[in-house]
């Protein structure tokens, strides 16, 4: 069994206390260190080499994007989840633009948190479909701009790794791609990394971010209160 190494990083002790509790009795979780302030995460890190953060975006001195940012910057960086009140907030979505590999709300229930961790040590983004659309629909503001950006990267794409992205931007797994576009999840993972070469990203919630910026994404219809 693997053993995730894990870091908490939140200004209120309680919370890391409550965290530490419940993420520490998982078997396949090793707690190796906390951490009160962005300002002593770099050290904590250095120190314990965690596979993930889960890190508070808000806290006193140094946010919790701030030390993302910095972090991501590292070699070897570890993944990082970041822990907020809101679904659809800036500092959510600037977060995972500068590298995190999905959110999770504080309000959210043990288990799921505990399998937010796992899908992130295991390389898959912590963003649902639904959550995604929230965020970008969020972040539309600008949409100019950055839309003639994300164009002009995307450019460096051949065809299919152009599908590949899309595909990752409408939320679907390898799995599902695979199926989609008539290829191996093998070679679906190979497509994805190299969109994550060429771009130079991170991770999957970038390549997502990326799409929308490029208008690549063709709206679609929320289903109704019955579910259809």
């Amino acid at each position: 069994m693997t053993v995730i190494r894990l870091l908490l990083v939140d200004d209120d002790p309680l919370v890391r206390a409550g965290l530490s509790l419940m993420m520490g009795g998982a078997e396949d979780i090793e707690i190796v260190g906390e951490a009160a302030d962005g300002t002593e995460v770099e050290a904590a890190v250095d120190r314990t080499r965690p596979d993930v953060v889960l890190m508070d975006i808000r806290m006193p001195a140094v946010d919790g994007l701030t030390a993302t940012e910095r972090l991501r910057g590292l070699p070897d960086a570890p993944q990082v989840v970041v822990l907020t009140t809101f679904h659809a907030d800036e500092q959510v979505l600037r977060a995972l633009r500068a590298g995190a590999a999905g959110f999770v709300l504080k309000d959210t229930p043990p288990a799921e948190i505990l399998a937010a961790v796992r899908r992130v040590a295991a390389g898959d983004p912590v963003l649902s479909p639904t959550v995604t659309r929230q965020l970008m629909a969020h972040a539309a503001g600008g949409a100019g701009t950055r839309r003639a950006r994300a164009r002009e990267r995307l450019a460096a794409l051949n065809d299919r790794e152009r599908e590949v992205a899309v595909a990752v931007g409408r939320g679907l797994s390898n799995a599902e791609i695979a199926a989609a576009l008539y290829m191996s999840v093998a070679t679906v993972k190979t497509h994805v990394s190299r969109v994550l070469a060429k771009l130079d990203l991170n991770n999957r919630v970038q390549i997502a971010l990326s799409v929308h910026d490029a208008g690549l994404l063709e709206p679609t219809e929320e289903p109704g209160p019955d579910g259809h």
